[in-house]
């Protein structure tokens, strides 16, 4: 099977949500969902300045490794909020369907 991006990205919002069902002690996603949003969206904010000081040093492994704890980070947040990953992707496709008819790309 190929991997996709969007396929992770599914797989990794049904953990998030099956660790909101049935708590895994010890579970990092569990931890910030017990915590709440304020606690998520610190941790997302702190892995948004990290891409930048990552961005900074010309890293590119710091950049995937950063980018990818912001990407978890952001897909706990879309769990905890009860909103479907598949309303991002579909916010996506509508701004680069946009973006193909008009001067303001993507």
């Amino acid at each position: 099977m190929i991997e996709t991006p969007d396929s992770i990205l599914e797989e990794l919002y049904i953990v998030v949500q099956e660790r909101a069902r049935s708590p895994v002690p010890g579970s990092y996603t569990n931890y910030l969902l017990d915590k709440g949003l304020d606690k998520i969206l610190s941790r997302f904010g702190s892995q948004a300045l990290e891409i930048i000081i990552a961005a900074k040093s010309g890293s590119k492994s710091r950049i995937v490794d950063e980018s990818a704890d912001l990407i978890y980070h952001m897909i706990v947040l879309l769990a905890a909020s009860d909103i479907p990953l598949s309303d991002l992707a579909t916010e996506l496709r509508k701004r680069r369907s946009h973006s193909e008819t008009s001067s303001d790309s993507f």
